[in-house]
């Protein structure tokens, strides 16, 4: 089996670098927190210079925005853009990885027009809320409300630790319409312009310091009927749809980081001096990078065929996401008490940012689901095993 990509695959990696290069600061090492106030405006104005290349959406049709152009044009992207830490690849969180893939699976021909262009082009952002304050890993038991009233859904609840909600445009809001159905049967999918008259966004900061999360409440939000995505009480199948994207992708995205946190410790260690202690760790996080990496290219193929990855994201989400972890768990232990010094520090090494890192991958570990969480799909939908 040859897993070399093509020629023209291949000047497109290089393409890439070079706009690393050209666009980014020397030195770049990527940044977990995009959405922090002090990486905002390079994030957005990054997305905007993506979007003017039609990188962010080369698989789309071409009446969206899109390229049409082989998802392995889309995997290159990703892979590389993920292992140079580009910032404003996603539109927010999922504008790319879940929210336009959903749409055009779901969507109204209205609704693609309206969004899937603004996330081709780089100026729409988006949110996705899910967890609330009781309903995290039973997402099913969301109780943030949306009750129709004629020409409206007037939306009432709180969401949690929802991602990029300060600098959204638009909300991904799964909500219950029907409380009298059972759980999984009550839920709509719906489309919420940020700015409605209602939305209070209020800030969670995570333990490095960073604004990234926050807590967001809605009280008597108007929107419009025409945001219901699919049918009315069948959202929780949209969401178990953009769940599966927002897996897949992913696996991509850590696969890289692992790739690059290898890179970046090998060089480190052949001009500070490997140690024999540390040789067979790393020799064996190599490993499982490239392991991570082919498990992500195994989804791809997935979609490639037109199937939804199911058990397939899950496996390569607890996967490439434990990689990362252990990686930097391996860099933090050759780095040694340099490991623990902040980006700010005159001592520091690899500018901090293994320690930054170190203190994001926590929630990695659980956004998007938790490990134990994938690893009881792989078991029932993979392994057909009982419950």
């Amino acid at each position: 089996m040859d897993f070399k990509f093509t020629p023209k695959e291949e000047a497109f990696r290089e393409e890439l670098a070079g706009f690393v290069k050209n666009e980014l600061p020397p030195d770049w090492l990527g940044a977990e927190e995009e959405y922090t106030p002090e990486r905002w405006p390079m994030t957005r104005a990054t997305s905007a210079k993506l979007g003017k290349r039609g990188w962010l959406s080369q698989s789309w049709p071409k009446e969206y925005g899109g390229q049409q152009a082989p998802l392995l044009t889309q995997l290159v992207f990703q892979e590389e853009a993920n292992y140079w830490g580009i910032p404003g690849i996603g539109m927010g969180i999922g504008g790319t990885a879940w929210v336009a893939p959903s749409l055009l699976m779901y969507g109204t021909p209205e609704q693609k027009q309206e969004h899937l262009p603004p996330i081709a082009s780089g100026e729409r952002f988006w949110c996705t809320g899910y967890s609330e304050p009781g309903s995290g890993s039973d997402l099913a038991s969301l109780s943030t409300r949306a009750r129709l009233d004629g020409d409206h859904f007037i939306v009432d609840g709180q969401k949690v630790w929802t991602s990029a909600a300060h600098v959204a445009d638009w909300c991904w809001l799964a909500a219950r319409t029907d409380p009298a159905a059972p759980q999984h049967k009550g839920i709509s999918m719906l489309l919420v312009d940020m700015k409605t008259p209602g939305i209070t966004v209020r800030p969670l900061v995570n333990m490095a310091n960073a604004h990234s999360f926050n807590e967001v409440y809605f009280d008597g939000v108007r929107v419009p009927k025409s945001g219901l995505v699919g049918e009315l009480n069948r959202g929780w199948y949209i969401v178990m749809t953009a769940l599966d994207f927002e897996r897949a992708w992913p696996g991509v995205r850590y696969a890289s980081i692992a790739r690059r946190i290898m890179d970046e410790l090998l060089k480190y260690t052949l001009q500070a001096g490997l140690k024999p202690q540390h040789r067979t760790r790393l020799a064996q996080i190599a490993v499982e990078t490239a392991v991570g990496r082919a498990l992500s290219w195994r989804v791809v193929d997935v979609i490639n065929h037109d199937r939804v990855p199911n058990f397939e994201a899950s496996e390569v989400k607890v996967f490439t996401t434990e990689v990362v972890a252990r990686a930097i768990q391996t860099g933090l232990e050759i780095l040694g008490l340099y490991g623990q010094l902040s980006p700010d520090s005159h001592q520091v090494r690899l500018q901090g940012w293994l320690e930054q890192i170190y203190q994001v991958i926590v929630g990695n570990l659980i956004a998007g689901g938790s490990s134990e969480v994938q690893r009881n799909i792989i078991a029932l939908r993979g392994l057909g095993l009982p419950r």
